[in-house]
């Protein structure tokens, strides 16, 4: 079983989160589910619902699975020295390194994705490659594979992201029953992007 931890923080955003935890936690028997953030304090997403955590970063244990979500809080975060540093040591050790949205950001801020391949939210997309030339970025993708590291365009393009994930830790068809478990319209085409063009990138 893979331990799946999730960081949440202040302005996270909800489907960035939930919707990909959807999916790895239809596999109850392939992946443990935790929240982690930096206190264990209730956290206010961007819609302001609260997400309780299950463990601090101080606490956390091994994680397999490192899973990033985005949000306007990213903003804020990425100036967090602790929360950086957690992101650094975590996605050192873990199997797989994930991100949607503006995660990507949190990740590039931790210098982990230096001469990587990633993608991030389109509406985001320049001013965060500007501040990150280091980064590889990706233009048009709904998701980006680059070794252990798994960064996805924005919001809802993280359930496809996971759902690709899920078939790279275990294989097409698992991928293919979670899809119509949930009922979702799975995009398998990584390069799939139609809002880079929305967004004037390409």
């Amino acid at each position: 079983m893979r331990r799946v931890g999730a960081l949440i923080f202040p302005g996270f955003e909800l489907l960035d989160l939930f919707g990909p935890l959807e999916m790895f936690g239809l596999l109850k028997d392939d992946f443990d589910l935790q929240l982690v953030a930096e206190t264990s304090d209730p956290i206010a997403s961007n819609q302001q619902v609260r997400a309780n955590p299950d463990t601090t970063m101080k606490g956390a244990d091994h994680v397999d699975v490192l899973f990033v979500p985005g949000g306007m809080g990213t903003r804020r975060e990425v100036n967090n020295p602790a929360l950086l540093d957690w992101i650094r040591t975590t996605s050192g050790s873990a199997e797989y390194v994930l991100s949607v949205c503006t995660g990507s950001l949190l990740l590039a801020g931790a210098g982990v994705l230096d001469g990587r391949r990633a993608t991030t939210n389109k509406a985001a997309y320049t001013k965060i490659a500007d501040q990150y030339p280091q980064v590889d970025w990706v233009k048009q993708a709904r998701w980006v594979e680059d070794g252990k590291f798994i960064t996805s365009s924005g919001v809802s393009a993280g359930m496809d992201m996971a759902l690709g994930a899920i078939a790279l830790m275990h294989d097409r068809e698992t991928a293919e029953k979670v899809a119509t478990w949930s009922e979702y319209d799975w995009h398998k085409d990584k390069d799939w992007d139609p809002f880079a063009k929305t967004h004037g990138l390409v």
